[in-house]
């Protein structure tokens, strides 16, 4: 017998064409933030991870706020500041400070153990035992993922190698605690996301300017990089993230986060590098991780079993005497 809060851990079951569709809409968001080590190097002014953050959030938050006009109730005033430092005020500087001080692929890599990290949380907080099958393609991931973006040149940085695993914490945590507490009633993904970013970008105002002093200059393709990743890669992306990590089990939606180094890569080859036979091997091992954390291996064909015993046995509308025909026919007895 299992307890409320039991049930309330678990996602609802939803057709499959309709999770189908549900991952495919989560997948954009991790698709977008493999734009942002670009956008971030080529785009902003450096030395400023703070602000951009700040700005990344807390614009976003207020508008999503201003679409929904709703306000946390009761307890979900806490809930969602520890979700807003989580998810926004703490990864969003930890992200830029990654990386401005270690290159692309290091960072990838870093970020890439971010389902190994949910599915231990997952076992303190929601009580989920990790498959085999979803723990060991995991770590099939973050290879394929080193493999395709790690290099001789790459360097390692202290301070960037502490802010990347931090990031990937951070991050990791509002998954699962995002799924623990899922969503108030009557509130939906958009507000939920309102929350989040508002309440992190204030957290980011007071400590940009305290650290960082006065904005940077921000000029015509700084003012582009600010606007996408604010846009598509905070508001739209978070929207549809937090959709997903509410709708999806945890060990499907966290290996989506592998999509952000593969399109990093995909980024680079659009602009004149080319994989080597290692990289492309691990590009194929990082896509094929991620598409078998969906399946769930062994438990997709025992559910496919059981559901074709639960199924009703067809009727037989012929007579008894066709029947004892094709009997007799089968054991040899008409010819």
């Amino acid at each position: 017998m299992h307890t409320s809060t039991e049930r309330a851990l678990r996602s609802p079951r939803i057709p499959h064409g309709q999770q189908v569709a549900t991952v495919a809409l989560t997948a954009l968001a991790p698709a977008s933030w493999g734009t942002t080590y670009v956008v971030t190097t080529e785009l902003l002014p450096p030395g400023h991870p703070l602000f951009a953050g700040m700005l990344r959030a807390l614009p976003g938050g207020l508008l999503a706020l201003a679409i929904t006009r709703v306000l946390p109730r009761g307890d979900w005033w806490w809930k969602a500041t520890i979700l807003g430092a989580l998810n926004i005020g703490a990864l969003y500087p930890l992200l830029f400070v990654t990386a401005e001080r270690l290159p692309g692929g290091v960072a990838a890599t870093l970020g890439a153990t971010q389902p190994l990290m949910v599915a231990g949380l997952a076992v303190v907080l929601l009580h989920e035992r990790p498959t085999a099958w979803r723990s060991t393609w995991a770590v099939l991931g973050v290879v394929g993922v080193g493999l395709v973006v790690l290099g001789p040149q790459a360097r390692l940085d202290t301070v960037g190698v502490v802010a990347g695993l931090g990031g990937t914490a951070t991050m990791a945590t509002g998954i699962v605690l995002t799924k623990r507490w899922g969503l108030p009633a009557g509130v939906g993904p958009l507000t939920l996301t309102g929350w989040q970013l508002t309440a992190g970008g204030l957290l980011l105002l007071p400590l940009t300017l305290a650290i960082e002093g006065a904005p940077p200059r921000i000029d015509t393709a700084a003012a582009g990089g600010y606007l996408w990743l604010g846009s598509v890669g905070g508001l739209v992306a978070s929207t549809l993230w937090f959709r997903g990590v509410g709708k999806l089990p945890v060990g499907m939606s966290a290996p989506l986060v592998l999509l952000s180094p593969l399109v990093a890569a995909a980024i680079g080859i659009a602009l004149g590098e080319s994989l080597s036979l290692s990289q492309t091997s691990g590009f194929v091992l990082a896509l094929a991780a991620l598409l078998a954390a969906q399946l769930n291996g062994p438990n997709l064909s025992r559910r496919v079993a059981r559901a074709r015993q639960a199924e009703p046995p067809m009727q037989d509308d012929r007579s008894r005497e066709d029947r004892m025909r094709d009997d007799h026919i089968r054991e040899g007895r008409i010819r």
